[in-house]
Order: C-alpha cells, then structure tokens, then sequence
C-alpha cells in the first residue's frame, strides 16, 4: 500500500428526527408500512476517509458491541465497491457522537456518508438515485441521508418526497438506555392500524409517534425525559427512541433548557435542516477541498 493518498476529513454524518411517525399496517415480509417526516439536524457523527490502492476496507474506530465486518459502514463500502467494480480501497476513521439505539438514524447517516464520500473519493460518478437504491440494501434510513434533503416517506421509508419546513432549533435529549428497533416493531401492543394520511401532512404538532406509548412504558426514563423536556417546548420520541427532541424558537431558548437538565440525561442542541451538512461537504470536495 502506498501512503501517497491524504486523508480526506471532516465528511458530516448528520442525525435525523422523524417529526412523527405513523404505522399503518404490517407487511407480508415482516416490514411495517410507515408514514413519516424526516427532518435532518446540524450534529452528527463525522468521518475521514483515506483512499487505498489495495482494495482493502479498514475501519480503524471499533464500536463496542458491533462485529466490524458488519458495522454498515463497512458494509456500505463493499456494496459500493462491488457495484462500482473498483480496484481501490479506504481507511475509514468514525467520530461517533450519536448515541447508538437512540432514534436518530446514526448508523444508517454512517452508512449513507460513506456511500456518498467514497463514491467521490473513488471517482465513480454513480448517480444519486442508485446510491439511494444501494442504500435501502443496508436500511430503510439509509436513503434519506442519501438524498441529504428534509422528506415526507412512505412504504418502509423509501418512497422519499422531499418537503420544505420550518428550521428551529431543537435541543435532543438522549434518556442514557438504549432502545431496540426490532424489539419495538415486533412487540404486540405496538398500534398497526393508523389510517394513511391523504396527501402531503400539515404541521408536525397534528399527528403522534405511534411508538412513543410504547416505549415509555417499557423504558421508564424516556417517559420521565418526555415529562421534563414537554414543559419547555412541544417535544416527541424520534423514531423508536429512546432520544426525545423539543422545538424551540431559538438557540437560546434551547441552550437554557439544556442548562436546565438533569445529569442523569444527555443532550445537545441542534439545528433542524432542510439540506443536510454532507451535500455542503460534498460541494467542497467538488470544488477542490480534499
């Protein structure tokens, strides 16, 4: 392996919310059929990326508890490669700063930036709606990080329309227990049968996160997050949890609530975001930015 190739930094892997998230009913294949909005925040996880003359795939940032062969990150780039039928390889660094099983889509935004970074890296030009596609192989999330654009979903959460919505700031809340999708989506008292919203949704505040009953009552912290954070500013579960989000005017409304919290909560403050940080990141590295 030659050192010749520098690394390229700083490739955002944002988070997501889902404003709400309605389940209409259950799949023959096992799937849920969903309706959602996506909405993608300023915080996230990074990457840099290290291209390789070798082939090789090699993520140097372990994850506690994921076997590294199959970390989606690595399973991206060998999706990737194979489709793009490259000769080349990378080193992959992850700064990873969402927590794991908190609902805000950091795995699959993991996935997605890699896709989307080493498509640019190798120079294989493939455009974004296969990208999309060898996405949705590895989650149903992944796409929307993809596409890097705030969307109203459908299906599993690949029928992407793009929407323009508000941008406040949200302060996120992460109640310190990790949520298991998979556990959520197959527990008998999940409710299955929302009717289909016709049309595009109004505002967020008119529908629920049908997951969200559920999960507070099996995990006590993110009903007593919920409580807390609900007195400050209209709050919700993000996706199957356990991270909570509230919608604040401005910053600074945000940050004092955060000053506010109790130590047995984590959190951060973002920006709610119709075009995602990675389509910036990608444009500089179009113009010449390693």
């Amino acid at each position: 392996m030659t050192m010749s190739h520098p690394i390229s930094r700083g490739w955002p892997a944002p988070a997501k919310l889902n404003l709400f998230l309605h389940i209409n009913g259950r799949r023959d294949d096992g799937y849920h059929e969903l309706q959602t909005l996506f909405q993608i925040l300023s915080f996230g996880d990074s990457l840099d990326f290290r291209v390789r003359s070798d082939g090789e795939i090699q993520l140097h940032s372990e994850l506690e508890g994921v076997d590294p062969e199959q970390n989606l990150i690595v399973r991206a780039a060998r999706i990737l490669q194979q489709h793009g039928q490259t000769p080349l390889g990378a080193d992959i660094w992850l700064d990873k700063r969402l927590p794991m099983g908190g609902g805000l889509g950091g795995g699959s935004s993991d996935a997605a930036t890699t896709l989307v970074a080493l498509n640019a890296l190798w120079g294989l030009n493939i455009n974004q709606d296969v990208m999309a596609d060898l996405g949705l192989q590895l989650g149903a999330d992944v796409p929307v990080f993809v596409r890097g654009q705030s969307a109203y979903a459908e299906g599993v959460g690949e029928r992407l329309q793009s929407v323009t919505l508000d941008e406040p700031y949200v302060l996120v809340l992460h109640p310190e227990v990790e949520v298991s999708t998979a556990a959520v989506f197959t527990h008998p008292d999940l409710p299955r049968d929302t009717p289909k919203i016709q049309g595009q949704p109004e505002h967020w505040v008119n529908y629920r996160n049908d997951c969200e009953a559920l999960v507070c009552e099996l995990y006590p912290q993110v009903a007593k997050a919920l409580s807390w954070l609900v007195k400050y500013a209209p709050s919700r579960m993000t996706g199957t949890g356990a991270c909570l989000f509230g919608v604040f005017d401005n910053e600074s409304q945000a940050l004092a609530a955060l000053q506010e919290k109790s130590k047995e909560f984590h959190g951060f403050v973002a920006k709610a975001c119709n075009r995602s940080t990675l389509l910036e990141r990608l444009e500089r590295f179009e113009q010449g930015e390693h």
